[in-house]
């Protein structure tokens, strides 16, 4: 299964040839062909089909990689933070890459806040990074609902989920229920009990949620089972996630992995690996996919993405994915190259190349 390039044309119907067009809302349109559902539903890895290939760890950053790089898309948790605490001299590494004339876009699978919301976290760990520059799952979400015209179904959106999705749709107005309302909410489970769900729901999005409760679960399924044509969405599939830097935490797969169990249904994922935003820098900002590197610390959804979209790709190894994951005979995702921080893209030796 392959999901098609064709996904998304165009993010921004006014975006013009600047990265300012990533405003406060949602892009106003998108254009799609009108198997888009079916081609989201149908994403897979096709990478994961490839042998294992030897993997470089970086050494000369400024000829391997630098050199041939225009713009860097970095994740957030595991790359730039660990839950709320910054990774040592990320600071100064983000100073030299703009000093030396490279655009950057950070992107996070965590749906939890919106691009706002993102914003202010960058600003509390001392980070001024330029809203347009950041782009969430969250924003997915209503971006895609926009491309597929949802608003103008007169239907409404259940979450599961947190403020972010709720703040992102309030920008688009879709009308939504559930997220944080009902994160205290309990269903009569007694003799005769019941819950009655809202018939108006026409599709039902699942970010993480660290309120995730057994109502939530009950109403999603219910609007997908129940209501005809209800499509159900997500913003990623993470299995685990940074909350804190103590350890790693169950992550928004868990929350899909409910809903796809007793709805016998696939998501459609907007979320990394999606093609949704690397569509919009390439045609919008005509950019070569070639120059462009992911950066980020997971195989299946930074490196993933990057691969299948023909960008240059780099494993750090300060998040989830540890080098004896990467190197092992399981493991068939290969980036590029591979190093422990993106501090590494300013030693100039950082270690002889490894195959």
């Amino acid at each position: 299964m392959k999901f098609s390039k064709t996904l998304v044309t165009a993010l921004l119907a006014s975006a013009a040839t600047s990265v300012s067009a990533f405003s406060t809302r949602a892009p106003a349109a998108f254009v799609a062909n009108s198997s888009v559902r079916s081609q989201a539903r149908s994403f897979q890895t096709s990478s994961s089909a490839l042998q294992m290939a030897n993997v470089m760890r970086l050494s000369d950053p400024e000829e391997s990689l630098l050199s041939g790089v225009d713009v860097f898309i970095f994740d957030c948790d595991g790359v730039i933070w660990r839950g709320d605490s910054l990774i040592d001299g990320i600071p100064e590494t983000l100073a030299k890459l703009r000093a030396a004339g490279k655009k950057m876009f950070f992107v996070t699978n965590n749906s939890t806040k919106s691009r706002a919301g993102y914003k202010k976290k960058f600003d509390s760990l001392g980070l001024d990074i330029p809203s347009e520059e950041i782009f969430s799952s969250s924003f997915a979400a209503a971006a895609y609902l926009e491309q597929t015209k949802f608003k103008e179904t007169g239907k409404k959106v259940y979450i599961i989920g947190e403020v972010g999705i709720c703040e992102e749709l309030d920008l688009i107005d879709v009308p939504w229920i559930g997220g944080p309302l009902d994160n205290d909410k309990v269903p009569d489970m007694g003799p005769g009990g019941k819950l009655d769900h809202d018939e108006d729901v026409g599709a039902v999005i699942v970010g993480f949620d660290r309120h995730v409760n057994y109502y939530k679960i009950q109403s999603a399924q219910l609007c997908i089972n129940e209501n005809p044509g209800c499509e159900f969405i997500a913003t990623n599939t993470d299995a685990v996630t940074h909350l804190t830097d103590a350890q790693e935490w169950a992550g928004n797969g868990s929350m899909v992995g409910a809903i796809k169990g007793c709805t016998g249904q696939e998501p459609t994922v907007v979320g990394k690996p999606s093609p949704l935003m690397i569509d919009y820098l390439a045609d919008k900002l005509k950019l070569d996919k070639s120059r462009i590197c992911m950066v980020g610390d997971r195989l299946d959804t930074d490196v993933l993405f990057g691969t299948d979209n023909g960008l240059k790709t780099v494993l750090v190894l300060s998040g989830v994915t540890s080098e004896e994951k990467l190197l092992s005979q399981e493991n068939t995702i290969t980036p590029d190259y591979y190093t422990d921080t993106i501090n590494d893209f300013f030693v100039e030796s950082h270690a002889k190349v490894e195959g």
